[in-house]
C-alpha cells in the first residue's frame, strides 16, 4: 500500500499578503487542491496524507467546502520544521506498512503524473529516489565573504549539479526509521534525512514545469503552465 505525504506548511511571507501560497488560486483552484489532484490522477488508490500548521486547518476546510473539495485524505498537524511535519504524516501510517510513501511539497502543483509513476517504480527498486533536473544557469562558488558584490568566486561545472523536486520516494520502513534520528539543521529535505541514516539515493528525471511557488512571479509562471 503507498502513500503521499503532502507538506503544506507555507506562511506566505513572500507573496506579500496574508493568505498562505498554497491556498492562493491558480486558474481559480486553489494551488494546494491542484497539487491533490495530480497526485489523485496518478493514482485513486493512493493514500493521502495532507500536512497543515493547525492554525490553517480551518480556513482549507471552508475552501473544501466552497469548491466542493472531496477527494479523501487524512490531515496531520504541521510541525516546527519539515522534518518534524513528516514525522507527524508518517505517524499517521501503520508502523509495519509495507509499501513506498512519497514527501511532496504542497505549492508544487505541476509535476508530472509520468514523473510521480517513475519515482514510485524506481523506489520499489531502489528504495530511496528523488526527481532531478539538469542545471541551465552558469553556477560560481563564494570564495570568501558574504556574498556581496566583489566576493571572491569562480566558476564551477554545472554538469556536476542537479536541482532537486519532489516527490521524494521511500519504502515506508526506510523513512520511518531515518526520521526516528535526532534532528539537524542538516535536514533540509527528505532525501538528506535518508541519507544521514546511511542509505544511498537513486537519482531520476523530474520535470522543469515542477515549479515550486513562492512568489508572485511564480503564480504568474504557474498561470501560464496551466
Amino acid at each position: 500500500m503507498d502513500y503521499v505525504i503532502i507538506v503544506a506548511g507555507g506562511k506566505g511571507l513572500r507573496m506579500g499578503g496574508e493568505v498562505p501560497k498554497q491556498f492562493l488560486p491558480v486558474g481559480g483552484l486553489p494551488v494546494l487542491m491542484r497539487t491533490l489532484l495530480r497526485f489523485r490522477e496518478y493514482s485513486p488508490e493512493l493514500n493521502i496524507i495532507l500536512v497543515l500548521p493547525k492554525a490553517q486547518q480551518e480556513y482549507w476546510k471552508s475552501l473544501c467546502r466552497q469548491h466542493q473539495f472531496n477527494i479523501p485524505y487524512q490531515l496531520a498537524d504541521g510541525g516546527k520544521t519539515r522534518f518534524h511535519s513528516v514525522q507527524n504524516g508518517l505517524a499517521l501510517i501503520p508502523d509495519d506498512a509495507q509499501g513506498m510513501v512519497g514527501v511532496h511539497d504542497g505549492v508544487r502543483p505541476f509535476v508530472s503524473v509520468e514523473v510521480i509513476r517513475r519515482c514510485y517504480d524506481e523506489a520499489r527498486i531502489h528504495q530511496a529516489v528523488i526527481p532531478v533536473v539538469p542545471v541551465v544557469e552558469t553556477l560560481r562558488e563564494l570564495l570568501s565573504g558574504d556574498g556581496q558584490e566583489g566576493t571572491a568566486s569562480r566558476t564551477v561545472p554545472r554538469d556536476a549539479y542537479r536541482l532537486v523536486q519532489t516527490p521524494q520516494v521511500f519504502d515506508i520502513q526506510l523513512l520511518k526509521a531515518a526520521n526516528r534520528q535526532p534532528y539537524s539543521d542538516s535536514f533540509t529535505d527528505d532525501a538528506s534525512v535518508v541519507e544521514s541514516f546511511g542509505h544511498a539515493i537513486t537519482l531520476v528525471e523530474g520535470n522543469r514545469e515542477n515549479i515550486k511557488i513562492t512568489t508572485p512571479g511564480d503564480l504568474k509562471i504557474a498561470e501560464v503552465l496551466l
